[in-house]
């Protein structure tokens, strides 16, 4: 038995992720179990989680493979500062002494945050982002194309992987980047990043895309290869304290959108600028690698890949037959990557791809059991009150409330890995009802009513609803909702979210202000709980769409244990909530929902932003 621990960490995203001869064990998230939302902390949780699930000590694990190569890292800061000095000098000597007092110090922070004596491998940050989209995928060949914001030096990379063989055979380089481009358009719009495109990506269709021309005209030129090269006058990531600069400020109307202050329709339409760029960005990319490579499946990972709108495209409008998604796309999936590559590559084991895919739905993390007396314990600690049903009979209940109009949490099974719930973490609601969306943005979610919620259909009917070319079972891919399902919209004088107010289509909680929705396709084999609740929720109404967003509130990471469960629901206006197999009503609970003063206060442990 071959054990191998990957770690991603002190960047943003801190994972972990354990393979045994080459099956993933587990993987998940720091932030899940410490409760800081994008935890970039040592994950020693996650860590301790993934060899719990194995039963071995730290110093029983044959390889330590973490996913990035920290000098190289630190060279491209070395030289980028010289090459710009004195321009930098205020964020060198920021960065300085954290390099200097730890992170060039990797395999000895690492042996000793983990108490082994023991040699640790690094991986490339690419590889093991390119590692972490081809090995679990399900095909035998691909195309492999990674971009985000940087990683050493590299920005994108694109490759070929056949068997276990992964050959990486372009890069573009840093300070040439479309993630560090979205980023900065994602600051300049008063979100956070690393956590806030999302946000950017959701206000896009808001707005109308009016400084495209002069983004490509000014501040990016785009090859036809999907290529970049930025001007460096625009930004500030290289050399400042911030990602732009006061000439991209004076370019775009002002400075930057103070965090949590009012969006204007300058914001919305900056969005829907710089997605149409990333959209061609990435079509162009797609375009070169199949022209290169000849082959019709294409992997992605990094964090541009969880750009939704754009893979959306790629798919729908690209040459590739078919395409796959790492789900944990960003600098957590790296983790499982790093180890990955390490088997397949350092090890030279074979590979067989996992049908339908080697990810087990992304449900890697720890699990809440149908029922255990240890979460009984918990439970009734807190003065819950629940009803034990059977599996079928749970579904069906799921699917009764939410026909009803009720909102659901559902906290069972494996946590996800990565960032979105694929309904073991996951709030659901009646995607037929025109108030839904902004109950649960306003009263449930605590943010901004702008912001979309994602459509969770089965499978075999996801053609009927959408204009799907392939399967989405992580929620990676965003499709137009299907004319039969459309309604005509008088939208003359609206705009920017008063849009938001008219509905347009059947299933109006998830579909978005352009029709658009980002899909998720449910399956018996991946999915097999909520495949048995959506098919209940169909007899039922004759519909097979219904509202999925993550189990959390705004700033908060995703629930985990069946006590983050409870209190989240307790906090919320969530109607029921299902635990392992336990069924809880609102009504039923002893305590009522925190009032407006309690809430706010409890609301005060998570960032905002």
């Amino acid at each position: 038995m071959t054990s191998i621990l990957g770690l991603s960490a002190y960047y943003h995203d801190s994972a972990a992720a354990l393979v045994i001869d080459g099956e993933i064990v587990g993987a998940a998230q720091e932030e899940r179990f410490t409760r800081i939302k994008g935890d970039s902390s040592f994950p020693h949780h996650a860590v301790g989680w993934c060899l719990d699930q194995a039963r071995l000590e730290p110093d029983q694990i044959d390889h330590v493979v973490f996913y990035e190569r920290p000098l190289v890292h630190f060279e491209r800061l070395m030289m980028t500062w010289l090459l710009t000095a004195p321009r930098g000098l205020r964020s060198f000597l920021q960065i300085l002494p954290d390099w200097l007092t730890r992170k060039l110090w990797l395999e000895r922070e690492i042996a000793k945050e983990l108490d082994i004596r023991k040699q640790i491998e690094f991986v490339d940050h690419h590889r093991s982002h390119a590692a972490s989209a081809f090995y679990p995928s399900p095909f035998e060949n691909a195309a492999v194309l990674t971009v985000d914001g940087v990683g050493e030096w590299s920005t994108a990379t694109w490759g070929v992987g056949s068997g276990n063989q992964l050959d990486l055979r372009e890069e573009l380089r840093f300070p040439n980047s479309l993630g560090l481009l979205y980023s900065a358009f994602t600051y300049y719009c008063g979100f956070k990043i690393n956590s806030g495109e999302y946000k950017l990506m959701g206000l896009a269709p808001y707005g109308r895309p009016v400084f495209a021309e002069r983004i490509l005209q000014h501040v990016v030129q785009l090859m036809d290869d999907g290529s970049m090269r930025l001007n460096q006058k625009y930004f500030g990531y290289a050399t400042g304290l911030t990602s732009t600069t006061a000439a991209f400020h004076a370019l775009f109307g002002g400075p930057p959108r103070p965090p949590e202050s009012q969006l204007t329709q300058r914001e919305m339409d900056l969005a829907a600028s710089i997605q149409v760029v990333i959209n061609e960005a990435l079509l162009r990319m797609g375009r070169f690698v199949h022209q290169r490579t000849g082959l019709d499946q294409l992997v992605l990972a990094g964090g541009v890949a969880l750009n939704c709108v754009a893979t959306g495209l790629l798919s729908s409008q690209g040459p590739f037959r078919q395409i796959w998604t790492q789900p944990a796309a960003g600098d957590a999936g790296g983790a499982l990557g790093a180890a990955l590559s390490f088997w397949h590559r350092e090890l030279g084991q074979p590979r067989s791809p996992g049908k339908p895919d080697g990810m087990r739905g992304a449900f890697l993390g720890p699990e809440i059991e149908p029922h255990s007396a240890e979460d009984d314990t918990i439970l009734g600690a807190l003065g819950a009150v629940w009803d034990l049903l059977d599996e079928s009979l749970l579904q069906e209940k799921i699917a009764g409330a939410i026909a009803e109009g009720k909102v659901v949490g559902v906290a069972r099974g494996g946590m996800e890995f990565g960032p979105r719930s694929l309904g073991a973490r996951s709030i659901l609601g009646d995607a037929r009802s025109e108030t839904m969306q902004s109950r649960m943005n306003l009263k449930v979610k605590f943010r901004e009513s702008f912001r979309p919620f994602a459509p969770m259909v089965l499978a075999d009917d996801a053609q009927q609803y959408f204009n799907c070319r392939q399967e989405s079972p992580y929620m990676l891919l965003v499709y137009p909702v299907a004319e039969p399902h459309r309604k005509e919209v008088d939208q003359s004088g609206q705009f920017g979210i008063d849009l938001l107010k008219l509905p347009r289509s059947d299933i109006p909680a998830v579909t978005h202000v352009d029709y658009s929705a980002r899909l998720q396709t449910i399956d018996a084999e991946r999915n097999p709980f909520m495949y048995g609740v959506l098919s209940h929720f169909k007899r039922q109404t004759g519909c097979s769409v219904i509202v999925n967003t993550s189990f959390n509130v705004r700033g908060e990471p995703i629930v985990n244990t069946a006590e983050d469960a409870y209190r989240c629901f307790m906090a919320t206006e969530i109607d029921a909530l299902v635990v392992g197999n336990r069924y809880l009503e609102r009504t039923r609970q002893p305590h009522p929902p925190l009032d407006e003063a309690a809430r706010a206060q409890w609301l005060q442990r998570f960032e905002l932003d």
